[in-house]
């Protein structure tokens, strides 16, 4: 059995370009696979097409959006989740207008497909009474708590995520005026 087009380009997609061209994680490089591992299923379910034989041209707009309200109504994926897997899809396709310009027309129209506006999450804090008792709960008469004080109080006073702390060197870090604390944020070693 010969490849489809879309099997050619979808594998080209992930195991060459992502990694080599785009330096992406091996988690980015998942999350897109999972997206159209996801797709291939709806294909396959809602579609009734054999995965190994999709080519590119079935895998138009009308296709895409039918498979992001899949998996919002059926999956019941978020708002969010849903435009996470549509970043996916469209960077792909415009990969793919790229490398197989013949498809630019169909390309077009799935970059076209607009993203869905997603409510502001409330941020929530806590209250001067709640982080004076956050900060005293260690017992400073010990060295652990002295060292977990301390720790408390470097998280709430840079905002470091937890891995940020824990990959704290001691060149990070200048006690002298004005202090500094130099965090390396994510995926950055």
């Amino acid at each position: 059995m010969r490849p489809t087009d879309f099997a050619l380009l979808l594998t080209r997609y992930l195991s060459q370009h992502l990694p080599a061209q785009r330096n992406l994680s091996r988690q980015t490089i998942q999350s897109y696979r999972d997206t159209f591992k996801l797709l291939l299923r709806f294909c396959q379910a809602e579609r009734g097409w054999v995965p190994e034989n999709i080519t590119l041209a079935q895998i138009d707009r009308a296709c895409i959006e039918a498979f992001l309200d899949w998996i919002e109504t059926v999956r019941h994926c978020t708002v969010a989740t849903r435009n996470q897997r549509l970043a996916a899809l469209k960077s792909f396709f415009r990969w793919v207008s790229y490398e197989a310009p013949e498809h630019l027309e169909s390309t077009q129209r799935v970059l076209g497909i607009p993203w869905k506006k997603t409510g502001q999450p409330k941020m929530m804090y806590l209250t001067a009474n709640a982080v004076q008792a956050l900060l005293a709960q260690p017992d400073r008469t010990t060295p652990a708590g002295r060292r977990d004080a301390t720790l408390l109080a470097l998280l709430y006073d840079t905002g470091a995520r937890v891995q940020e702390l824990v990959d704290l060197r001691v060149r990070d870090v200048r006690i002298e005026s004005p202090a500094v604390v130099t965090l390396t944020g994510k995926a950055q070693w």
